[in-house]
């Protein structure tokens, strides 16, 4: 089965070695019929460093590095 991938904004470095990435989805209201917005925060593993608050990112599952963190970086 090929691994997810999603693309997001990292929204936090201050980890080490870990970036908190946002990623946003759109969909249409069952009912409204409304474009809706809805928003999640995922950890990812960022194991030099290297991306900033701001960078679109694409992050990609992997096995568990730790307790909450399951997604890898795997480029800007």
């Amino acid at each position: 089965m090929p691994k997810r991938i999603l693309q997001g904004t990292v929204v936090s470095d201050k980890n080490e070695k870990t970036v908190v990435v946002r990623v946003e989805r759109r969909f249409t209201h069952p009912l409204f019929k409304k474009t809706v917005r809805r928003s999640k925060k995922y950890k990812a593993h960022d194991e030099a460093n290297k991306f900033k608050i701001g960078d679109v990112v694409s992050i990609q599952e992997s096995k568990p590095i730790s307790r909450d963190k399951r997604w890898v970086v795997v480029d800007g």
